[in-house]
């Protein structure tokens, strides 16, 4: 890669949170489109959102699936997904997006000046030439070293309104990025596996510490990081999926998608007894399209 269109941004214009971050550098160099700066009291419906992937450079075998059903549950909404194109979950996050035609932002542990070597340089190519953006803090001629991956961690959890740690061994990058976005105060989920499995020990570790939130499936991402989408929702992608919702479930839920309400309010105004509104309510929860953290308030589809 030649250096000719990289750009140095001063702190005072740091794209999407990393101003408001206390991790962030003095400057950062880029290449490609970045948004312009927001803060944490943006509006979702209107800005853009960054939102990190992480996860281990040795993923398990349904790493590429989870990745995929993860990054598109993301469509139709403002977010721009953030990792740091290592091997592994890294790049089949940014492999995801770019599928999903999702932006997506490659933060480095090198200068954007210097080779990036193999299907990681593949990739980054493909995401200037989709509209996305590399972003390094170190100088363009800056080769990578194992002592700049804290630095390239702290800017991915500093530019993201939540961190979300896919796969993870216990000790390694994603957690230093976990570690970094809960200083930030920013929102952290990792996403559970089996007991036994080690690429699942990291994240299993940060949910048994309550440090943070689970995402049990991974289409319910985009309602548990409160995104609304823009556009509506397809039924059709939702069953190819494997998710098949009843009709009385589709019509129940074209009516409240977009808003917040209490169980009372949902009762009053579909005329279901409580049975029937509870058995759509777990339906349309484990199908991501609506959450409850105190079983009172149901928000849809990411309404807030």
């Amino acid at each position: 890669m030649n250096s000719t269109d990289i750009y140095r941004i001063e702190a005072g214009d740091f794209p999407l949170l990393l101003g408001s971050s206390t991790h962030k550098p003095e400057f950062i160099y880029a290449r490609g489109t970045l948004p312009p700066p927001t803060s944490p009291e943006s509006d979702a419906s209107k800005t853009p959102v960054g939102i990190a992937m992480v996860g281990t450079r040795r993923p398990g075998n349904n790493a590429r699936e989870l990745c995929k059903r993860l990054v598109f549950s993301l469509k139709g909404t403002h977010a721009i997904v953030i990792s740091g194109l290592a091997q592994g979950i890294d790049s089949l996050c940014h492999e995801a997006v770019l599928e999903a035609g999702i932006p997506t932002i490659a933060v480095l542990a090198q200068g954007l000046g210097t080779r990036i070597e193999g299907s990681r340089g593949d990739l980054a190519k493909r995401i200037l030439d989709a509209g996305g953006a590399l972003v390094s803090q170190f100088e363009p001629d800056v080769v990578a070293y194992k002592s700049n991956f804290p630095a390239r961690n702290r800017i991915i959890a500093g530019l993201s309104r939540a961190t979300v740690i896919v796969q993870s061994k216990k000790k390694g990058g994603a957690l230093l990025t976990a570690e970094f976005a809960r200083k930030d105060s920013r929102e952290l989920f990792a996403v559970p596996g089996d007991f036994d499995s080690e690429v699942a020990s990291g994240a299993n570790d940060l949910l048994d510490r309550g440090i943070a939130k689970p995402i049990f499936r991974p289409e319910s991402l985009c309602t548990a990081l409160g995104l609304p989408k823009s556009g509506g929702i397809s039924f059709e992608e939702l069953s190819l999926a494997g998710c098949n919702l009843s009709d009385d479930t589709k019509k129940f839920f074209l009516k409240v998608n977009g808003f917040r309400k209490t169980f009372s309010e949902l009762q009053s105004e579909s005329g279901l007894d409580v049975n029937q509104l509870l058995t759509i309510l777990t339906e349309l929860e484990m199908a991501g399209l609506a959450y409850t953290e105190d079983n009172f308030n149901f928000h849809f589809n990411g309404a807030t």
